[in-house]
């Protein structure tokens, strides 16, 4: 089994600036993640923005910038969020996956809409 990779695009909101990212879909993260140089392609000064503390795979604790709103857009759905500012690669977390109804084909490599609600999404609510 590998890493499952996905073009998707965000969106800076206030701004409207745009880019283009291949990003590991990493369901056991929680948020998206994007880098330095995304955040600042989308226009953000991270220097200028609130911060999250984060909890990394070692157990150590971060805090790390958050830029926000972000708009991230996949096949046919988008999601309107927050992203923290870390690492060298861009991750998709579970939040936006579950919000745009998004499942992960291990087998094949891909990230999909849920054939289920090919559509529209669908979030549990219970």
């Amino acid at each position: 089994m590998g890493l499952t990779y996905a073009s998707i695009g965000l969106t800076n909101l206030f701004n409207k600036q745009k880019v283009e990212v291949n990003a590991l879909v990493d369901t056991g993260a929680t948020f998206m993640c994007v880098t330095e140089e995304i955040a600042v392609q989308l226009g953000f000064d991270t220097t200028e923005v609130s911060t999250q503390i984060v909890t990394l795979a070692d157990g150590k604790q971060r805090k790390v910038p958050k830029i926000a709103p972000i708009e991230i857009a996949f096949e046919n759905r988008t999601y309107v969020t927050e992203a923290i500012v870390l690492g060298d690669e861009p991750l998709l977390g579970v939040i936006p996956m579950e919000a745009m109804d998004l499942v992960v084909h291990p087998r094949e490599q891909t990230l999909m809409v849920n054939p289920l609600h090919p559509n529209y999404p669908v979030a549990l609510a219970k």
